[in-house]
């Protein structure tokens, strides 16, 4: 049998085992039909019902309203970054984005290429280590077409406990990386958008929860393809949509309901698994230098670094030849950065905490002032 590295990859991240392993058995051929779920029709009967049962289970897990769609699109968290916009922003408005990062900041741009948008708050100046505090959002404008968000920055760190508090009504969020890793309200948003390959499955389909009334509001000259109201009628099915990718994430969230009982039970498995490597940064002695504050820690991605890059180097190829992979910074920023993704298990995490005692213990000696 092939033994399984410990994944702390980024994106696309881990997936559960027990979803792996159903994979498996049906990448050759469904039992029930005898062809692979790489040969099925997106027409057939078998997956209408997986489209069907993911819709089920994320309206289960999130307790999604009656009134909100979901929907399963193509190209990413990035392709929204502009179907946003060329949806919901109308000529004469403006669109308003709260930047806590380096992908609320690239959401930003592709705004600004569309239409009238702005940074109503913006972490750049202190190098994105926080979220904004309450009372900072206070020059919202409530009339803005919308108010957008990043729930996690997955390159610095950085993670909203809960919504902001706005008068916004139309809060959009990009929460491509904390999705379904807690409960979240979901009547609180205008629309919310998902890479799966973080926690919802493989990459090549995004989830959207968009609220009806907003499609009312999509102008009638866009591109179908780039169309809310298009895939809405159609029930994602306006094209030939990411089969396989849709049935790995109706396998996730089935884990998700049976396996680990819903949301408040991932997130304090989650909780739990941050808070061990945490403590080791914060009991290091600045040996390990977490970047983002405390008070806007993600539970997702742990960003730490090192007094020099010899050290970090090291660690990366320590780590690596203990079976503790993906573990680089983003090559924006460096560092190192540990994805705890809802199908990273605990002791994946306690493998690498030990490991970073360890090395600290042994490597001490070599610390330098910054």
């Amino acid at each position: 049998m092939v033994q399984r590295a410990f994944n702390f990859s980024p994106g696309p991240g881990a997936l559960p085992l027990a979803v792996l392993e159903e994979v498996q058995r049906d990448l050759l051929a469904l039992p029930e039909l005898g062809v692979s779920v790489l040969e099925i029709s997106h027409r057939s009967k078998w997956f209408e019902g997986v489209l069907a049962s993911a819709v089920e289970n994320l309206r289960r897990l999130l307790a999604v309203p009656d009134n909100y769609r979901i929907l399963f699109l193509q190209g990413g968290a990035s392709l929204q970054f502009a179907m946003v916009p060329m949806n919901f922003l109308p000529a004469g408005a403006t669109a308003e984005y709260i930047v806590t990062g380096s992908w609320g900041e690239k959401a930003l741009e592709e705004a600004k290429k569309l239409g009238a948008a702005r940074a109503a708050w913006s972490g750049k100046g202190e190098s994105y280590i926080r979220v904004p505090g309450a009372g900072e959002l206070s020059e919202v404008d409530p009339r803005a077409a919308y108010l957008h968000f990043t729930s996690n920055e997955t390159i610095q760190g950085v993670e909203f406990a809960a919504e902001p508090v706005t008068r916004s009504t139309k809060l959009i969020c990009d929460c491509s990386s904390d999705f379904l890793s807690r409960p979240l309200e979901v009547s609180r948003y205008a629309l919310l958008y998902a890479g799966a390959q973080k926690n919802a499955g493989p990459a090549g389909v995004t989830i959207v929860i968009v609220r009806d009334d907003l499609l009312d509001r999509v102008p009638k000259n866009l591109p179908a393809m780039l169309d809310y109201l298009v895939f809405a009628r159609e029930r994602s099915l306006y094209n030939t949509p990411p089969v396989f990718a849709i049935y790995v994430v109706d396998l996730v969230t089935r884990w998700l309901r049976d396996s680990v009982g819903g949301l408040e039970q991932m997130a304090a498995l989650n909780r739990r698994k941050a808070k061990l490597l945490y403590d080791v940064i914060d009991a290091s002695n600045d040996f390990y230098r977490g970047h983002a504050q405390r008070d806007s820690r993600s539970l997702m991605n742990v960003t730490w670094r090192f007094p020099g890059p010899d050290l970090e180097n090291l660690f990366l190829r320590e780590a690596a030849a203990s079976h503790l992979l993906e573990l680089k910074g983003h090559r924006s920023i460096g560092g190192v950065r540990a994805s705890l993704y809802n199908a990273v298990p605990l002791q994946a995490v306690e493998a690498l905490a030990g490991f970073m005692k360890e090395f600290q213990a042994t490597h001490t000696s070599r610390k330098r002032p910054a």
